[in-house]
Formats: C-alpha cells, sequence, structure tokens
C-alpha cells in the first residue's frame, strides 16, 4: 500500500481556509437530518468528481472556481458530494509535494494547464491537497454544503466488478488504510462547517461483496470518522455498487454513536439490468422497481434511519428511452419519500478519463463549457425534488406532483371558470385525495371532470365532486369515467401546463408507450 500521510505538514495549510460566514452543525432525528434546532435539513446535492488521475476538482480549466460554485447555487443545490481518492490521505508525495501543475504535465494535459492559468491562477502551483481545500473553501463561501466522499484508493475512473480496490481485502483495498485515511480526512476538515458528512466508500462491489466482511470493516471506518470529527454525519453505502442494504433488515451493527448515522443507496437504470426499461410496460415495470429498491433499502427509512439517494442520473442528451423511463419513477419515489439525494453528476467534461481527453460526460447538469445548463427539462425535473415536503419544523403541505416535470398541481385562477395548471411546488396549492373517496381537493375545492376528452379539468364549479380511481401498477393515473362510460385519465396539456382529460395511457402491456404525462403522485 502507498505510504502514510504526515498528518502534521498538512495542518500547517488548515490556516489557510477562510473562515465560513455559514455553520452548519447536523444530526439525525428518526429518518430525518437536521440543523441544532432540531428542524430538518433536506441535502439536495450534485456530485463534483475530485477522484480522476489529476486529483483535481473537474472542470477548473473551464471556469473560475467561484463560477461553478455559484453556478451550483443557481441551479437550486445546496449541497455538493465532493469525490476524493484515498491516496490523497495515505501518500505525501501526491498530497503535498506534486502541484496542480505538475499533475496536469505529467498526464500531458497542457491545455488544461494553461486553462487553469486563465481560470484559476491560484491553484496552479499549490500542492494537490490544498487545490481540494480551496474547493471545499469556496464552495462553502457560497453557502454550499460539502459530503466528502472516499471513492476509491488510487486516483482514476470507477467502478467495475474486477477492480482492485473493489471491496475489503482486495490488493488495493486495505482496511486498516483506508481507516486511518478516513481519520485523517476528518481531522483535516474537523474545523470547516460546511463539510457536513463523509461518505466512507463509494460502490464496495466485487465477489467477496458479503456482509459478513462488510460488518467487519465499515463499522471501524464508521468509527474512525466519529471519533476524529464528532460533527460530521457518517454515511455508510451498501454492497453491489451500493444498490443493497437488504442485510440490514434482520442484523444491525453497534457503533457508539445514534445520531450521526446516515445511509446510502444508488439507483441507475442499469441497475435494473439492461433493457429492462424498454422491454416492460413502464407502470408494471416502475412499480417493480420500486419495490425492489425499497426493499434493497429504502426500508430503512420506516426503521427511522435517514437514507440518501448519493447517485442517480441519466443521459440528458434525451436519447435513452430506458434512462427517461426511469427518471419519471425514479423522481415519484423520490418525492413520496421526501429523499436527500445526490445527482450524478455536475461534471460537464473530464480532463481524462480512462485515456481519453476531455471526454464529455452526457450525465452532466452542465456542458462541455462549463457555464451552461446541458438540459434545461432535465433540471426543472430536479427541481420538483429540491424542496423539502415534510419534517421535523415544516407544515406538513400535501401537493399533487407530477414527475416528469417537476412540477404540482395547483389553481389556474385566470379565467372565468377555474381550471387546473402546474406549477413549481413551492407555489402550489394545497392538495388531498383520499383513495377511499376518490375526491381530489385542492385548496378546499374539489375537482369536476370533463365528459369529453382534452377539455381543461375544472375545478369547484358545480356541486357533484368528481369520484377518481388510481388505476395501473404505479397508482399514479388518476382516472374516471364520463357519463358514456369513457374511461379518462388526468393528463397535462404540455403546451400551457393546464390539466386536461384524455384517454389512458399504457394500461395494457405494451412496452412501447410512455404514460410520464398521465403520472401524478400524490404527496
Amino acid at each position: 500500500m502507498a505510504r502514510t500521510i504526515n498528518l502534521s505538514l498538512i495542518l500547517l495549510f488548515i490556516s489557510c481556509i477562510p473562515n465560513l460566514t455559514t455553520s452548519y452543525s447536523l444530526s439525525t432525528k428518526s429518518r430525518w437530518i437536521v440543523d441544532e434546532k432540531g428542524q430538518r435539513v433536506k441535502l439536495a446535492c450534485v456530485n463534483w468528481p475530485a477522484h480522476l488521475q489529476p486529483a483535481v476538482a473537474e472542470g477548473l480549466s473551464k471556469q473560475p472556481l467561484d463560477s461553478i460554485s455559484k453556478k451550483i447555487v443557481s441551479m437550486g443545490f445546496n449541497c455538493v458530494r465532493l469525490t476524493w481518492p484515498l491516496d490523497l490521505m495515505t501518500n505525501d508525495t501526491l498530497a503535498l509535494k506534486i502541484t496542480v501543475k505538475q499533475s496536469f504535465e505529467s498526464l500531458n494535459l497542457f491545455d488544461d494547464v494553461l486553462g487553469i492559468q486563465t481560470h484559476n491562477p491560484k491553484i496552479l502551483n499549490l500542492p494537490i491537497f490544498n487545490a481540494f481545500q480551496e474547493v471545499v473553501s469556496n464552495l462553502g463561501q457560497n453557502g454550499l454544503m460539502v459530503v466528502l466522499d472516499n471513492h476509491l484508493t488510487y486516483p482514476g475512473w470507477c467502478c467495475s466488478d474486477n477492480d482492485l480496490d473493489a471491496f475489503f481485502g482486495y490488493p488495493n483495498f486495505d482496511p486498516v488504510v483506508w481507516a486511518k485515511g478516513l481519520s485523517k480526512m476528518a481531522t483535516l476538515f474537523r474545523n470547516v462547517t460546511n463539510v457536513i458528512g463523509m461518505s466512507l466508500r463509494n460502490e464496495p462491489r466485487g465477489t467477496r461483496d458479503y456482509p459478513d466482511l462488510w460488518f467487519r470493516f465499515m463499522p471501524k471506518g464508521a468509527e474512525a470518522v466519529h471519533a476524529a470529527n464528532p460533527e460530521v454525519l457518517v454515511i455508510l453505502s451498501g454492497i453491489d455498487f451500493d444498490t443493497n442494504l437488504s442485510f440490514l433488515r434482520d442484523r444491525f451493527f453497534n457503533v457508539s454513536f445514534t445520531d450521526k448515522l446516515v445511509f446510502e443507496q444508488h439507483w441507475y437504470s442499469f441497475s435494473d439490468g439492461g433493457d429492462t426499461w424498454v422491454k416492460h410496460n413502464s407502470n408494471d415495470i416502475c412499480a417493480k422497481i420500486i419495490e425492489k429498491v425499497t426493499n434493497n433499502g429504502g426500508f430503512l427509512l420506516d426503521r427511522g434511519f435517514p437514507l440518501i439517494l448519493s447517485e442517480f442520473g441519466t443521459d440528458e442528451r434525451g436519447v435513452d428511452i430506458s434512462g427517461n423511463r426511469y427518471m419519471n419513477c425514479l423522481v415519484a419515489w423520490a418525492a413520496e419519500k421526501d429523499l436527500d439525494w445526490a445527482v450524478w453528476a455536475l461534471t460537464g467534461d473530464y480532463y481524462l478519463r480512462t485515456g481519453t481527453k476531455h471526454m464529455v460526460e452526457t450525465y452532466g447538469v452542465l456542458d462541455a463549457t462549463w457555464k451552461n445548463v446541458r438540459n434545461s427539462t432535465y433540471l426543472q425535473k430536479l427541481s420538483g425534488i429540491q424542496h423539502p415536503f415534510r419534517g421535523p419544523g415544516l407544515q406538513d403541505k400535501k401537493l399533487l406532483f407530477h414527475p416528469h416535470t417537476g412540477l404540482c398541481v395547483t389553481n389556474n385562477h385566470s379565467g372565468n371558470i377555474p381550471t387546473l395548471r402546474l406549477e413549481q411546488c413551492t407555489k402550489s396549492e394545497s392538495s388531498t385525495f383520499n383513495p377511499k373517496e376518490g375526491v381530489l381537493w385542492i385548496n378546499k375545492m374539489c375537482i369536476e371532470t370533463p365528459d369529453v376528452a382534452g377539455e381543461k379539468v375544472k375545478l369547484g364549479v358545480g356541486t357533484k365532486c368528481s369520484n377518481l380511481g388510481q388505476i395501473s401498477a404505479t397508482k399514479m393515473h388518476l382516472s374516471f369515467k364520463t357519463n358514456k362510460g369513457v374511461l379518462l385519465c388526468l393528463d397535462v396539456d404540455e403546451g400551457n401546463n393546464s390539466i386536461v382529460a384524455n384517454p389512458c395511457k399504457c394500461l395494457t402491456k405494451d412496452a412501447s408507450c410512455d404514460p410520464a404525462s398521465q403520472w401524478f403522485k400524490v404527496l
């Protein structure tokens, strides 16, 4: 393994970090993350990779660090999951003796050296670890919380089954060295108040991802972090690429602390196997996969533990049918459970990924300029789950959520006859739906459904409240029958975001249709 780093040398650099204007001290209260007053704090994070070969946060050759931080804020995120390689804490040379410039030049990334000289000259001649500190510091100056995620052992791309650092005991994953590295990182950021959590290891996996080894070593990493920095949340991932925490259902491990313990889970469309989302009817497969995700980790919420969906995402070019369908399903589940989360990824492109220079990250919320949003529709979808719906200190506002757009149903006050439309969830009026009664109320007014397909749904204009049923496996179709017995469902007119009635989509086993516009999640 790599040499152990000299902690005293790094401590000399901590004084370089400016005092932050915002102080965070988060803990857990049942399934919620809360502040010092016991009020809910929802983590709506974006992953910012800093674990690849240069061992420097991506994008700093394209835009000033402060501009990137401000862009993160402008997109509605309040948190960054910042990745780092263990080698940064176990190798003196990498952390303190190699500068940013030297790191890039050793990889023949000379154009990036020029870019950093232009946009971030302050960090060009800093040692790698100090550049990492600068990123954390600037995020804090812009009011952004940070979760430090130990992504892998040596700088590079992650993750495959046959990686040498895939699991405890693999050639490049010494659990003792790992725990020491975590402890050092926790110590170094102990007084940096915007560092609110540490994720112990990204995506444990491989042929040895046995729960017994997890139970043996993961608590030791947790204790090491907590002993070094009792203020941070300690975030534990599962096995099988962090898709599986089911082994905690019947067995739990003991640690010396309880109010800082958080779990994380990952979910991508490919986690569900190949072309699952295009082979099956979206209603059926969404319900089935949500059941699987719940059994593999979501159940921890009901056990009173916070769960962060710390990686998810899809190709934002809109060309991946599987990814598009999965995202609608995921956002519906994330809204229903009011999850904390971190989307993959901020990245517009990478300095160097698996030997390719400036590879574009199609999952990135920024484009390759690191200035512009890659897909505003995708970001709008995420905005619907950026704000909390419930939790300690919050009024429990019930809403009718539209996962496809990330918007909520509200009263359309324009026009002579009140109708319904979609609006930002923070601006939407309360709605309630009792499945037994089948009546949808929007701010104490019930809806009356039209008798003809394509017409707008009216609100509170008569004496009769329409009865709606929840059909399909997802229960996200709200349906009714017209006077002539025709089955219609609530839908959205994409031209003006008004709520209309249309024939119900995708109720057969047909896998070719997409019901997303007719999915409404009762929150």
